[in-house]
This record gives structure tokens, sequence and C-alpha cells, in this order.
């Protein structure tokens, strides 16, 4: 079946305008001399902590955990990135180095926007400056809400909020809820606690209904009700 052309849009005289309408997400799947897309396998590193931060990267398929290393030596996991989420973005705020490791958990397939075509683009295509915008605001209250989490929720709380934010419980129109690829451990660093904690709370989760957790975690909207209730 043939794909329908796209209209051309017209001026008030009727004639059709040079510029064509902007499609952010044909330009996101899109590769071009100031942008590439990079296959990752599970486990291999995307940047390091103390690379340049020279680019922005767009998730296309699979998981991504960003891990931060203090000078003594601990590590601690800070986010975890999906399909359609940017990382990467601190070199346009004036970061010159990462601030942090990412690291493929699954099979993962990322968009590389060099800085200098990410601050052309986002000044000529409103479109996708709307769509970045809001993915930064959104990031931003996703950390006041994780302060808040680790502050004042239990450990049963917190797991069960970290589950329904990866499963994307918090987007609508998010059809999948099985969770891409995600340890025990993983969790455990995400949360700040221990794998058996989190094992016993998963256990717990799979007995009242909440998930379903046989090799892959599919979690249930019944699970809202641990972070909603008192």
């Amino acid at each position: 079946m043939a794909t329908p052309r796209r209209l051309k849009k017209l001026s008030s005289s009727g004639i059709p305008n040079k510029k064509t309408d902007f499609d952010a997400q044909t330009f996101l799947e899109s590769v071009g001399a100031s942008r590439k897309v990079t296959e990752f396998l599970e486990n291999q590193t995307i940047f390091s902590q103390g690379d340049p931060a020279d680019s922005v990267l767009y998730v296309q398929k699979g998981s991504v955990k960003l891990t931060v290393v203090s000078e003594a030596g601990k590590e601690a996991i800070v986010a975890i990135f999906g399909p359609g989420d940017f990382f990467g973005e601190g070199g346009m705020a004036g970061q010159t180095l990462r601030m942090g490791t990412t690291t493929a958990i699954a099979p993962t397939t990322v968009l590389m926007i060099e800085k200098p075509e990410m601050i052309r683009v986002l000044h000529a295509e409103h479109e996708l400056s709307d769509r970045f915008i809001a993915h930064m605001l959104a990031r931003n209250i996703r950390v006041e809400a994780d302060l808040v989490d680790q502050l004042f929720n239990s450990i049963e709380k917190r797991l069960a909020r970290t589950l329904l934010l990866l499963a994307r419980y918090d987007e609508e129109g998010q059809p999948e809820r099985v969770l891409q690829k995600v340890s025990q451990e993983t969790l455990a660093e995400m949360i700040g606690t221990t794998r058996t904690r989190v094992n016993m709370f998963m256990n717990k989760f799979r007995k009242l209904g909440f998930i379903d957790y046989n090799g892959e975690i599919k979690v249930n909207k019944s699970l809202l009700s641990v972070v909603l209730h008192e």
C-alpha cells in the first residue's frame, strides 16, 4: 500500500510555500552530517562520566540507565530512560563534561545529535523546541518528586512508585505496561535499599496481584493503591 503524499502547505495566494512542515519525529528518526543512529548492546556504555558533553541523545528503542559515582567511589542510579526520552542534554546548559555515565540495560538504539545541530534546530523549528522544553520541564518535576519520595516515603511506596514510572503510568496513551529489562539490583539502587528488601516487596506485590513477575515485570494499575494509600 502506497504511503499518501503530504499536501504542500499553501500561502494566502495559493502558491506552495518553499518550506514544508517540520516533522519532529521524522527528524528524530533520521541521520545526517550532524546526527547519527547508533546501536548498543546490553551493558554497553554509551558515554562515561567526564567525557565531553558535545551531543544530545534520544532513545529510539531500548532502555538506558544514568549512574553517578561520588569522589568516595559510591555509585548510584539516578535515572532510567526509555523510548522517546532525551538524555545528555547538560551540554545545552553550559556543561562541558558529562556528569554521569549512561549504560544500555537492554539492546538499545540511540540517535546522537551534535550540540551545534541541536542548537540550530531548536531555534529554527518550534515543533521540536516545544517537545524538548516539555521534556525538560517534565524531568524537573520528576526530580523534585523523586526527592520528596526519598525523604518521606517508605521503601514499599518508593518501589511501587518506581515501578509505575518505569511502566510509564504517568503518560497518556501508553499501552505497554511490561517493563524493559530491569533487575532487582537496579531497582534497589534506584530507591536506596538492598536487593533483599526489593525481593521481599516484589513477592508481596505479586501475591496481591499488583504485578506479574516471571522473567519480565508486568505492572498492573492496581499497584497505584500502594502509592495513593496513606
